[in-house]
Order: structure tokens, then sequence, then C-alpha cells
């Protein structure tokens, strides 16, 4: 093994918080490559967004891959096995949650790609030669399965430092106390949320102001608070106050588990709606016309910017429902009929281009385009003579 994948020996054994600093560590640069990498491969493309350069491109990667195993091997290979044992500890002593099973997969498939890229390293390729880049690109996954999931061993070995629960808990009777006061507020539109998270048990934790007597009091609910059965679980004078006392957030969820943004697919060549507009106004016939209305309502691989819109629209409402509270339902109820109206528009849109392009017509010729540049006298000849202000008439004050 070599050096840069050890910890010193004899040394003091780094904390939970350094360990997690390390990853966290990792994950920054590994933002910092991915930025600089994509602005490299935008050069390396039309405005449509089609690869044009490929060389260029396969030496952005290259350059991508060496870089990330660079910082790998300088910020994270000292202490990825040793976050990975503070993280499976902590992982057994919290509560039975519903997230735990995928937390648990996730430190498996870090602990594989750990011995994966170890065993990598300890068999170098010579500097500089086709192997080298191609033992670079096979690490590339595995870098990134840290880059993208290591928050949740950092996640783990915080919660080793900061707590899994609330240090100063109410009473029973405070508890019911501040609940009906806070209905109360809800009722009159007085509560108003602020910051919401999951603590480690797997249940919701929302701050709120409760405002009472023209006095602003923040509130922590467990619960969803558009549903019934939330409680107040604390009252503080600020914000910093509640995050001090309540259980230390887990990191959210995804709306999908099998996207990774290290490893995006290529873009697909799209037009935009300012080339569309465009292409109206610098038309000439109806068929112009009628190409850019139906490039913006296409369909399949290369979709125009209404077919997207409405994959936004839906791909939010499915956003919504997955935050699994009575308004994300609610709103995604409303995208959803969103989606649905936007599809009608798009067909509608559709129609009315192919309606135009059957006119078969063109612009009638006294549309006649302005010059933008006028023409000047030559150098050679006088200005103009100004009009004379003789028996004009004068203004009078």
């Amino acid at each position: 093994m070599t050096p840069a994948t050890n910890p010193a020996s004899g040394g003091p054994r780094p904390s939970a918080a350094e360990l997690s600093n390390a990853a966290g560590n990792f994950r920054l640069r590994m933002s910092v490559i991915d930025c600089a990498t994509d602005a490299a491969l935008d050069r390396t493309r039309d405005r449509h967004g089609r690869t044009v350069h490929p060389a260029a491109a396969e030496a952005a990667r290259a350059h991508r891959n060496r870089s990330a195993v660079e910082e790998y091997r300088t910020h994270l290979a000292p202490h990825a096995e040793a976050l990975l044992d503070v993280a499976r500890l902590v992982l057994d002593e919290l509560p039975p949650a519903q997230h735990l099973a995928g937390w648990q997969a996730v430190l498996d498939g870090l602990h594989a790609t750990t011995a994966k890229i170890r065993w990598t390293l300890e068999r170098p390729a010579a500097p500089g030669s086709e192997d080298e880049r191609a033992q670079h690109a096979a690490l590339w996954p595995h870098l990134t399965a840290w880059a993208e999931h290591g928050y949740i061993a950092s996640a783990l070995a915080d919660q080793r430092a900061v707590g899994q629960h609330q240090k100063s808990p109410l009473t029973d009777e405070e508890r019911q106390k501040w609940t009906e006061m806070a209905m109360a507020a809800q009722r009159r539109g007085a509560l108003e949320l602020i910051e919401s998270w999951y603590a480690a048990d797997g249940q919701p934790i929302t701050l709120a102001y409760l405002v009472e007597d023209d006095e602003s009091i923040v509130v922590a609910l467990r619960g969803d608070p558009g549903a019934p059965g939330w409680q107040v679980i604390g009252h503080y004078e600020h914000e910093y106050e509640a995050g001090r006392d309540l259980p230390a957030p887990v990191p959210p969820g995804v709306l999908r588990a099998d996207l990774s943004r290290h490893n995006r697919p290529a873009p697909a060549p799209e037009m935009s709606l300012q080339d569309l507009i465009r292409d109206v106004v610098e038309g000439r016939s109806a068929g112009d016309a009628s190409n850019a209305l139906l490039g913006a309502v296409q369909g399949g691989y290369a979709a125009g910017p209404m077919v997207r819109l409405q994959e936004l629209v839906e791909t939010s409402a499915q956003f919504a429902g997955a935050l699994e509270t009575v308004q994300g339902r609610q709103v995604a109820g409303r995208l959803s009929a969103l989606g649905r109206q936007i599809e009608f528009l798009t067909r509608e849109v559709r129609e009315a281009a192919e309606d135009l392009g059957a006119t078969v017509a063109v612009l009638p010729p006294h549309r006649t385009p302005v010059m933008r540049v006028r023409p000047r006298p030559a150098v050679d000849t006088s200005p103009p003579v100004p009009p004379s202000f003789a028996g004009m008439p004068v203004r009078h004050r």
C-alpha cells in the first residue's frame, strides 16, 4: 500500500469530525473538477449541443479523470476506511427507521468501491501512458460514488458528534399547551413555516414563527404541519437556539435513486426559443414560421421547448408528491393538471403550425426591409445647408 493511502502510523486517530471533513473536502474538489470539465466540454459542442471536436472532448475527460484520482489520493484515501468504520458503528446505534436499509446499502457500496480504488492505486500504470489513461477512466465511476454518496457516511459520523436526541424536551403538559397555541395560530394564519428536516428516527421536524400578541416565537413541530397529529416539541427565541437543542438533521433523500450528478448523459441537441423566434422574424414564407412552430413542439430525442416544459412540470409534480406531505400532494395535483394543459396546448400549436404551412404563402413584397445603414454623402461634398429661420414664427414664452 502506498503511503498516501494510509494514515500516519503511530499518530493520533482522527476524530469523527475530521473524517467527515475529509469526505466533504473531497466532494467539494470533485464539484470544482466537474464544473471545469463541463466548461471544457461546452467548448467542444456547437450551439445546439452536438459534439464537433471529439478529440478535445476526450482530452477534457482524461484530464478530469486524472485530477479526480489525485484529489482522492491526497485528501480522502488516508481517511476513507476509518470514516466507513465510524459510520457503521453509528448506524448500528440509530433507532429503527425506514431509511436505514438504504444507508446500509450505501455503506456496503462505498466499502467495495474503496477496496477497488485501493487495489488499483497499489498497481499504478506508467505515468502518461495509455494504460494510465485507461486506469483513470476505470476509476472514475468509483470516485464519483464517493463524491455522490459519501455524504451519508459523513452525516453518520456527524451524528456521533452532535447527537440524535433533543437536549431539553418539553414536559407532556408543556407540549400540549404549546401545541394548542400553535394550532390556534395556524387556523388564523399566524404560523409561518421557515425550515424543515428529518431526524435520525425518520420523523420530520419543522421550525415555524408563531405570532402571538405581536411577538414572534420560534417553535419546533414534529410531524406533517398540513396533517392532523403534529405536536410542538420546543419553543425558542431564535433559530440558532433551536438548532442547538433539536435533533440533528439527516441528509434528505433524492427523487430518482439511479441518477448521477457526475455521470450525466450527453445533452440532447435542442433549439432554443430565441432561435425559433428569430427564425420566424427572419422568415419569408409560411413554411419558415411553420417549421419554427413545429420545432417547438417536436418530441423524441431532440424535443422542442414546449415538450421540455411539459416534462419539467410533470417531473416537478413527481417531486412534490415525493415530499409525502399533505401540501406536497396538493401541489403535485396542480402541477399534474398543468402538465395536461401544456400537452393539450402542444397539440393545438402543432395543428396550427401544420395549417400555417399548408397555406403555401409568402410575405407580400410591399413589406420592404429598411436599411440599417443610411447612405452617406461623399467625402469631398459640402455638408447640407441648414434651413433658414427667416419667416419662421417666433415662439413667445
